[in-house]
């Protein structure tokens, strides 16, 4: 035996969260107002949500596997009678749906919409759409909302319910659908008279969408303008001090990575040159502090010799892939004409004395990782640019700590690392790259890949390095200790087809685990089988 949850209804805004809370020997009950406001991100919702299981038990996410950024996504609770609708590409909240009126208590202005039972029984708990338990429309037009313009009717269809239609009566913000006899309707008959008599039914559904009415809202409901920022703590405005979110980031080559914040001005992260006193005045502190400690990528990292005899030119993608795959790699060269052995003891010995010192800066809210170690020299710019575009500021010493990588991470719905992270919106500068084909998050990677490699043709050492840009790494997050940031390399030589059939299979159970990785200068994507990139990485 418990209450009904209570939900507060704001048009045009939010629905409105209320828990209770015990302390002690008393039960207190403790009002705590938590929003799911429209414009809002999945992973504000999703995460607040899932931190209260014991009033929303059920959570199901429903999404288009194959076209994961162009289908709207679900959050629906049957347990608690509603649904959320979020776009594809930006991940905000987008429509509310109250579908059943028997499992939570709705009210508006603290005016029921419906009388429930006292007490929440076994019996009542799983009473459904056909209980009827909507608020009538005398109810909604004396009471809850008042006079309206005319609605809109729409004719049953053949398959469902042909006896009746669906009147939806709109107020700003919030619409309300009732079910209508067709025989019964005439676009001539007065809508209060007819929501009125025995023809029409307790309303089935309750929208709230961000408009004047249901009508006009739904015609661009997924991609008009929202006014609301997607973390609820700016859009309550309290008296602490919040970091301006991040709108887009803007991938400019030459490690300049600049950040377009919802109200303040641009801020640019250069890397090798931006310290993590910049980043914490202007991001704030990160929401956590990860320092990586393995070493098991270390057999794929060039040697010394190799790598002076590389240096300043562009080979092939996976030689720099382990910038991404292991972050405790250090580039650090040298003049001297040591011996192998020496070189590699030298290594461990820097490495030892750096990895205590580097670190990931985890914004979860703000959808990247940067990560923090000594600069390794200077990221390549795109080809159609010069070095004095986009100007970095003064070079530091070799001895501080900078920004050297920026993780862009893309919450696509089905990934390993789904809702560790706001989805991070990300677009490569075309005027920079010299293209002028689109080049963002929602792009897939077969178009990308495919302008990348024109962009960078005629950059690289050789033709092998150029057709090594086609090979990819295998990853599977399924297998590491440490999914958001240890990787495990799979696939090899002699038994690569086992291992990616192996990885497939693993891919089956347990989600998208098994991921690619591609390399461009400056730049990694970790691809998904659907194509769609699910994490950018700048180096």
């Amino acid at each position: 035996m418990s209450k009904y949850p209570s939900l507060q209804i704001h048009p045009g805004r939010s629905l409105g969260f209320l828990s209770t809370s015990t302390l002690a020997l008393h039960t207190v009950t403790n009002w705590l107002t938590k929003q799911v406001v429209l414009g809002a991100s999945l992973h504000d919702c999703l995460t607040r949500l899932k931190a209260q299981p014991h009033l929303y038990p059920t959570i199901d996410v429903s999404y288009s596997p194959a076209q994961p950024l162009v289908a709207p996504v679900v959050l629906n609770l049957p347990v608690n009678g509603f649904r959320l609708r979020f776009d594809a590409p930006d991940q905000r909240l987008r429509l509310i749906e109250i579908l059943d009126f028997g499992k939570t208590q709705f009210s508006y202005k603290n005016i029921d919409l419906v009388n429930l039972p006292e007490e929440k029984t076994a019996s009542t708990a799983n009473i459904g759409p056909s209980g009827q338990h909507g608020p009538v429309f005398r109810h909604v037009y004396n009471r809850l909302m008042g006079p309206t313009f005319p609605g809109e009717y729409l004719p049953p269809k053949e398959a469902a319910e042909p006896q009746n239609g669906l009147y939806v009566l709109s107020y700003p913000g919030i619409a309300f659908t009732f079910p209508l006899q067709h025989s019964a309707w005439s676009p001539k008959a007065d809508f209060v008279s007819l929501l009125s008599s025995h023809a029409a039914a307790p309303a089935k559904s309750l929208a709230i969408f961000n408009g004047t009415a249901w009508h006009e809202a739904r015609q661009d409901l997924f991609t008009r303008p929202c006014l609301n920022p997607r973390s609820l703590a700016l859009s309550t405005k309290g008296k602490e001090h919040q970091p301006d979110e991040i709108e887009l980031v803007s991938v400019c080559g030459g490690g300049v990575v600049e950040l377009l914040r919802r109200s303040s001005s641009p801020f640019r992260i250069v890397l090798g040159e931006t310290t993590p006193q910049d980043l914490v005045a202007e991001l704030g502190p990160p929401d956590a502090i990860y320092r990586k400690n393995d070493h098991r990528l270390s057999i794929h990292k060039p040697r010394r010799r190799e790598q002076r005899t590389s240096h300043g030119s562009y080979g092939a993608s996976p030689a720099k892939s382990e910038d991404f795959l292991d972050p405790d790699y250090s580039s650090a060269h040298t003049t001297t004409d040591d011996s192998d052995a020496e070189e590699d003891a030298d290594q461990r010995d820097e490495d030892q004395v750096h990895s205590t010192s580097k670190c990931f800066y985890n914004y979860f809210h703000h959808g990247f990782d940067i990560f923090i170690s000594y600069p390794s020299g200077s990221s390549p710019h795109f080809p159609h640019s010069s070095p004095s575009a986009h100007p970095a500021g003064p070079t530091r010493a070799m001895g501080h700590l900078v920004a050297t990588k920026v993780l862009l991470h893309g919450n696509i719905p089905g990934s390993y690392p789904f809702n560790r992270y706001r989805r991070s919106r990300w677009a490569i500068d075309i005027d920079a790259a010299g293209t002028s084909q689109i080049l963002d998050s929602e792009t897939s990677f077969t178009s990308l890949s495919k302008e990348l490699r024109n962009l960078w043709k005629g950059n690289y050492a050789s033709d092998q390095a150029e057709q090594a840009t086609q090979n990819a790494i295998v990853l599977d997050r399924d297998w590491g200790d440490s999914p958001g940031s240890s990787y495990e390399v799979l696939g090899g030589w002699e038994d690569s087809e086992q291992t990616l059939k192996r990885g497939s299979s693993a891919q089956e159970k347990s989600g998208s685990g098994t991921t690619q990785i591609f390399g461009f200068p400056g730049m990694l994507f970790e691809v998904l089988k659907n194509d769609t990139v699910s994490c950018l990485t700048i180096y």
